[in-house]
């Protein structure tokens, strides 16, 4: 009998000295004598716990990486569709909220066809704690959706020349459209943020180790995704604060994921530049900065051409913003699987702290 899959790895141990309570199969109560041999840090070498990953990676499928995108996708449109009601841009502003809305409703089934079971969402919905970001994030979802859903309503009500069977209801919808609008544009930058935080706050050694900017990098992400998107639905006479947005999204991410690269440990850096991820985000880079001077072009140039620019620019944006969340997403559960990616940061920030003289503390210990 064994308490562990790690028992099997145990080795022997000496037989105890001195008299204790037995059961009836001779053995010591408590199961002292079954637990694994506690190791510490320095005991540990890049092979891991007895060969095996040192954390878990969560049982996370590519529908999670989809929520991610999308997740961007509906933050960046409801920011997008407040600067178009700002500025009286009615084109812009309907494509961005239906594409908030679509985006929206579509991250919720992903995130549902992970979660196996539609009632674990209500049940993260029945308390809100400020400390967990997946309790965060899921009521932000919600009040992004509906404050998205207000307005948007709205928007397929005129496009379908007011014939909603609505009755009284419309004239409610028209006087919360505007305030609802807002309000989803507020929330744009949490929804698009929150899961960077999400991924930040596990034990994934490559996630954990970006926490200080990864936020930065899906906020950019996410304004590429919803710049790019409006750029193939609207027409290049309204899509201007798009172009612009896209602009800026190009730099932020080019910076802010080369920054995060930079500032992270080497080792725990690594699964960003090998392998499927390293593909990813090397691709990532790439169509942002073709996507970037595209729209760039597109404002300049005239008739057809620039509408067919715009458009090939804003899928390359939407490319690469899919690229960066699907590179991150997996190279964060490819640094659980190899326990280098956590052993080796462990030693080195153990040493640095015992450097710096602090050795009484849980980590470095007495």
């Amino acid at each position: 009998m064994t308490s562990s899959e790690y028992d099997q790895f145990r080795p022997p141990r000496p037989p105890r000295k001195g008299k204790g309570r037995k059961g009836s199969g001779g053995r010591r109560r408590g199961g002292d004598d079954l637990m694994v041999p506690q190791v510490e840090v320095e005991q540990l070498d890049a092979s891991g716990y007895y060969g095996h990953p040192v954390v878990k990676a969560p049982p996370w499928e590519w529908p999670v990486g989809a929520y991610l995108f999308l997740g961007g996708v509906a933050g960046g449109s409801g920011l997008l569709a407040a600067g178009a009601q700002l500025s009286g841009r009615k084109t812009l502003r309907r494509n961005a909220r239906l594409a908030g809305l679509g985006s929206a409703g579509l991250g919720a089934v992903a995130l549902l066809a992970d979660l196996g079971r539609p009632e674990r969402f209500l049940h993260m919905l029945r308390t809100f704690k400020v400390t967990s970001p997946m309790s965060v994030g899921s009521w932000i979802l919600v009040s992004y959706s509906g404050t998205v859903g207000l307005a948007a309503v709205n928007e397929v009500d005129r496009m379908l020349g007011d014939r909603l069977p609505l009755g009284p209801l419309r004239r409610v919808l028209r006087v919360v459209e505007a305030p609802a609008g807002l309000g989803a544009g507020l929330l744009g930058a949490p929804l698009a943020a929150y899961t960077a935080v999400l991924l930040s706050d596990t034990a994934m050694p490559t996630w954990n180790a970006a926490h200080r900017d990864l936020p930065f990098v899906f906020v950019s992400s996410a304004s590429l995704a919803a710049c790019g998107l409006a750029l193939v639905t609207t027409g290049a006479e309204q899509a201007a604060p798009a172009r612009n947005l896209a602009v800026l999204g190009v730099v932020g991410e080019v910076i802010a994921t080369r920054t995060m690269h930079r500032r992270m440990d080497p080792v725990a850096a690594e699964p960003l530049h090998t392998g499927t991820p390293g593909t990813l985000m090397r691709w990532s880079e790439g169509l942002a900065i073709a996507g970037g001077v595209g729209a760039l072009a597109a404002g300049a140039r005239p008739g057809r051409a620039r509408r067919v620019l715009a458009a090939l620019s804003g899928v390359a944006l939407m490319a690469a913003s899919a690229c960066t969340r699907f590179g991150v997403f997996q190279a964060g559960l490819n640094s659980a699987a190899d326990p280098r990616y956590t052993i080796e940061p462990q030693k080195r920030r153990l040493a640095q702290r015992r450097a710096a003289g602090i050795t009484g503390d849980s980590i470095t210990g007495a």
